[in-house]
């Protein structure tokens, strides 16, 4: 079967109904009328491009989904589901009032649909804009699955990003809400320079981010993990076959703040900047 596309969406937060909208009807001109294709995967890969992701961390970062969506490996884990196809979706995300659709849903089921896939993403610019929203990340990417043309035994949000989140709502609810809706959520935390507000996004992550049957995190640490990070985690999520968890004993380690990055943000807004809303 061949790529399907549909223009590129961004949504604000006076506008993101009629984003959402848009969306739709323009899903129902790229995908046949009749019955949605069925797939293993509805992947919703979710990137962080907020300020504190620095030129450096954003290029490795797209050149690693560029690769692994490339590799082999991919390939055959994709060759190994019971339709041997997927469907994918690729975000940029930063504040609450930006999540841009760089990639619409995209059907993969041979090397020549991954390549070209890539090819389009290895072709677009990379965006930044500030805030770190991951509530309205995962909004947003549940909302990408109506009717989108696909019939997926699985559906699933990539998110990664390097920072808690500090605007929107808190990310608690909007996870919650989101796996309630049976989609699995799992984090990719961007850990090469550390956060200063709370430098182990792994648990935060963790604890405040994943969720849903099998929802795993797995972080990058430096930059020569980038790829591999990559692959691997896509490689497993189409597979389904998450890592094996790794056993910390519970005394040996503080409960996660899942609103550290909304009470600093708070601080310092109140401080520098009062009567400012976010």
């Amino acid at each position: 079967m061949n790529a399907q596309r549909r223009t590129p969406a961004l949504s604000t937060v006076p506008q993101f109904a009629a984003a959402a909208a848009a969306l739709v009807l323009s899903a129902s001109v790229a995908v046949a009328a009749g019955p949605a294709i069925p797939v293993d995967l509805e992947l919703v890969i979710a990137v962080d491009i907020s300020g504190s992701m620095d030129p450096e961390e954003q290029a490795v970062q797209r050149a690693g989904y560029v690769e692994a969506i490339r590799h082999p490996d991919f390939i055959e884990a994709i060759a190994s589901g019971a339709y041997r196809r997927i469907a994918v979706t690729y975000v940029e995300w930063a504040g609450s009032g930006w999540q841009k659709t760089v990639i619409p849903w995209w059907l993969v089921d041979s090397r020549a649909t991954a390549e070209a896939f890539a090819n389009e993403l290895s072709a677009e610019p990379i965006s930044s804009f500030n805030g770190t929203s991951i509530s309205a990340a995962l909004t947003y990417g549940a909302s990408l699955f109506g009717d989108n043309g696909f019939d997926g035994g699985r559906r699933t949000i990539d998110i990664s990003g390097d920072g808690p989140n500090n605007s929107g709502g808190p990310v608690v609810a909007a996870r919650d809400a989101v796996v309630e809706s049976g989609i699995v959520v799992n984090g990719l935390p961007v850990m090469i320079r550390p956060s200063p507000i709370f430098p182990a996004m792994d648990r935060y992550y963790a604890d405040c981010v994943i969720g849903g049957p099998g929802a795993f995190v797995l972080p990058v640490r430096n930059v020569a993990e980038f790829d591999e990070a990559i692959r691997r985690k896509l490689v497993l999520e189409v597979a389904a076959q998450p890592p094996p968890a790794r056993v910390i004993p519970v005394e040996a380690q503080a409960p996660v703040d899942c609103l550290i990055g909304e009470r600093v943000r708070r601080r310092y807004s109140d401080k520098y900047l009062p009567g400012l809303e976010y």
